[in-house]
């Protein structure tokens, strides 16, 4: 061995000697090569048992009660392509149980025009769906299973009391993907957004818990285990509440405080009902178009059509008495300008479908109208209609 290497080599021994002489137990830790078992990977040094933190234990608690009653929801919609050929379109959503004989909740826009809906339980059972009521405006339908056996449903809570930052948790069937459980939290109140067929939505519940396709209809839950609002839609940056960009933090569920009041009436009559004005059609004129037609430049809706015999018609409401060309429009005038629904300005072409979304059959709604020349106010008692799958 040649001098330099030598020394070197006395060099390592003396500092492994100086070393382990040395040490207090770190070392032997360090380079412990494996453990008891063989293993590569370490294990806890505490063994755990079957206890969680207690925010799991509740999220763990709250799944298992109310995954029982939260259903996957299947309906069929018969289209035609671009050749006029008839074809079958599927489509996916949740739903929930509200009682032990077999009604269920879910969002109207998940039924909406199919014949031949399916609900399966989480037993896989399926079970033909009829569609007891429903009600576009709200966004909200009913439906109805026969089962041989009583079934397991949730308990609804209460969605006036709700406040920015509680934790929530949604359960749902996100693309097809039964029983999938997310939590977060009341991101914020009050949201506003348009459904898919363009009707606006007010009063939404915002969340962060994270909400996708097939989601729509499931149960929104608080950390009780009541359910306080319906999943009914995710933002989309193509700017609508149904798009298809899948969950970026940002979803919107309808009040369950808003379904209790179709519910009562389901239960009292037997049917879901939305109030009804009578006025078939009705223009936003604004500005210098409003000034040309002698009305005010604040504007407001210009009433183009009354259905006969409708609340409208019986109040004493004035359509057209004849048409002007407008730029490439045909547009009748000489009927009544709304200015204000209960008190409150006319700002956009959807304030009336707003108002009378918020309105019961049976109520009035306090219209102020521009009529030859002079404001005045007209009282009209809503009507009631039914809508059609």
């Amino acid at each position: 061995m040649r001098p330099r290497q030598l020394i070197l080599t006395l060099l390592l021994v003396a500092g492994f000697w100086y070393v382990t002489s040395h040490d207090d137990g770190t070392l032997r830790r360090l380079v412990k090569p494996l453990s008891a078992s063989g293993r590569f990977w370490s294990e806890p040094v505490t063994a755990h048992g079957s206890t969680f933190a207690a925010d799991e234990q509740n999220n763990i608690d709250i799944y298992k009660t109310n995954r029982l009653a939260t259903v996957n929801i299947t309906s069929i919609v018969y289209q035609r392509d671009m050749f006029f050929q008839v074809f079958p379109s599927k489509g996916i959503g949740s739903g929930f149980l509200i009682n032990a004989d077999g009604d269920i909740v879910t969002n109207s826009h998940v039924v909406s025009g199919s014949r031949n809906v399916t609900v399966t339980l989480w037993d896989k059972k399926p079970y033909k769906a009829t569609v007891s009521g429903i009600d576009r405006g709200s966004d909200l339908a009913i439906l109805h299973i026969r089962a041989d056996r009583k079934l397991p449903f949730v308990h609804l809570g209460n969605s006036d009391d709700l406040l920015v930052g509680q934790k929530v948790l949604a359960i749902g069937n996100p693309f097809g993907l039964e029983g999938t459980l997310t939590t977060g939290i009341v991101s914020s109140l009050g949201r506003s957004l348009q459904s898919e067929d363009g009707a606006p939505l007010e009063g939404l519940i915002q969340t962060d818990a994270a909400i996708n396709p097939g989601n729509s209809g499931g149960p929104l839950l608080d950390s009780h285990g009541d359910v306080i609002g319906i999943n009914t839609a995710i933002y989309s940056p193509q700017g609508n509440g149904g798009g298809e960009a899948g969950n970026i933090g940002i979803g919107f569920a309808i009040p369950i405080n808003r379904a209790k009041e179709k519910l009562d009436e389901y239960r009292a009559t037997g049917h879901i009902s939305h109030a009804v004005l009578g006025v078939t059609q009705a223009v936003l004129v604004q500005g210098d178009l409003a000034e040309e037609l002698g009305m005010p430049a604040s504007g407001g809706l210009l009433i183009e059509g009354i259905d006969q015999g409708s609340p409208a018609d019986t109040a004493g409401l004035r359509g057209p008495t004849r048409t002007v060309i407008v730029g490439m429009y045909r547009l009748g005038i000489g009927g009544d300008l709304i200015t204000a629904i209960d008190g409150k300005p006319v700002e956009g072409q959807d304030a009336l479908r707003t108002a009378l979304g918020q309105k019961r059959p049976g109520q009035t709604m306090a219209l102020t109208i521009f009529r030859n020349g002079r404001s005045t106010k007209v009282n009209v008692q809503l009507g009631a209609a039914a809508e059609a799958l």
